[in-house]
């Protein structure tokens, strides 16, 4: 079940999303949490996206059992119960700043319980709210309005980001950084009229990623996302419609982001573009 919020919450989050059954779910980002061992599980590694995600566990009181995951640079293994009952909300690139009371960039590949995150008290304030109310759309609406409430007036992002983030995502790009008809991350630095070193302070801040960091991971992103209705791939073609240099650039870049290659991608993925099947 998904909910797409309206203004002002749409800059921000993608949506919201809501599990209970006997089925996986296979949102953009799923929960870490460990399954009881009597439960049937599915293990899968998660190719890293750039976004970050809340995710919270219904069927359990712990407010150590739910948290916020950052920004990925590389996969991640998960394993999720088919028991699990859940709720999350999947942010924009970007999206999360506004909801944290710290730079984005410190959960760079990390994450944090919903506890650490916003306090014990309010942590399980929330999960009550949550539990009193039967319908996942009722649920949407609890937790829409708890980050409505937490943002306050934030919900506004700097210009020079929202301008690099869209310079970034306009064209392909090689690894030092050019950016479409943009230039590189410095010139696009020059271009908000800060120094290079604030601007990527700007960019980790609000984005959890460094600029380059950032681009690498969209242009993988790309690759991903060209090759999801194929069987047959001609890698060269697509890597060179990405930004990459060559396939061999492209190989390098695919095993680093992601522990595979591009042919051993296309064997174990999965229906869901970022879950890839880990053999038992």
């Amino acid at each position: 079940m998904y909910y797409v919020p309206g203004p002002p919450l749409s800059e921000f989050v993608a949506l919201f999303w809501y599990f209970r059954g006997d089925e996986v779910p296979n949102a953009d980002e799923r929960s870490e949490c460990k399954p009881d061992r009597a439960q049937p599980s599915i293990k899968e590694s998660v190719l890293p996206t750039g976004a970050v995600d809340l995710i919270i566990r219904l069927d359990s009181g712990r407010t150590s059992d739910s948290g916020m995951q950052g920004p990925r640079t590389r996969s991640v293994i998960i394993t999720t119960t088919s028991r699990h009952e859940l709720i999350g909300v999947h942010f924009k690139l970007g999206g999360a700043f506004p909801f944290l009371q710290f730079p984005v960039g410190e959960l760079q590949n990390a994450g944090i319980s919903l506890s650490d995150l916003w306090g014990e008290r309010d942590a399980q304030r929330l999960l009550s709210m949550l539990h009193e109310v039967p319908t996942g759309k009722g649920k949407f609406q609890v937790l829409e309005q708890w980050l409505l409430q937490l943002a306050g007036d934030r919900l506004q992002k700097h210009p020079a980001v929202t301008f690099a983030m869209r310079a970034f995502c306009s064209g392909p790009a090689g690894p030092a950084g050019p950016a479409g008809p943009y230039g590189s991350a410095g010139e696009i630095a020059h271009k908000t009229g800060y120094s290079q070193r604030h601007f990527i302070d700007l960019f980790r801040n609000e984005v959890g990623l460094r600029p380059k960091q950032f681009h690498r991971l969209y242009r993988f992103r790309k690759v991903i996302e060209a090759v999801q209705r194929q069987t047959v791939v001609d890698w060269a073609d697509i890597g060179l419609s990405a930004g990459y240099f060559d396939q061999a650039h492209l190989i390098h870049d695919f095993r680093q982001l992601s522990d595979l290659t591009p042919e051993q991608y296309l064997r174990s993925r999965t229906p869901f573009i970022n879950h890839v099947r880990i053999p038992d």
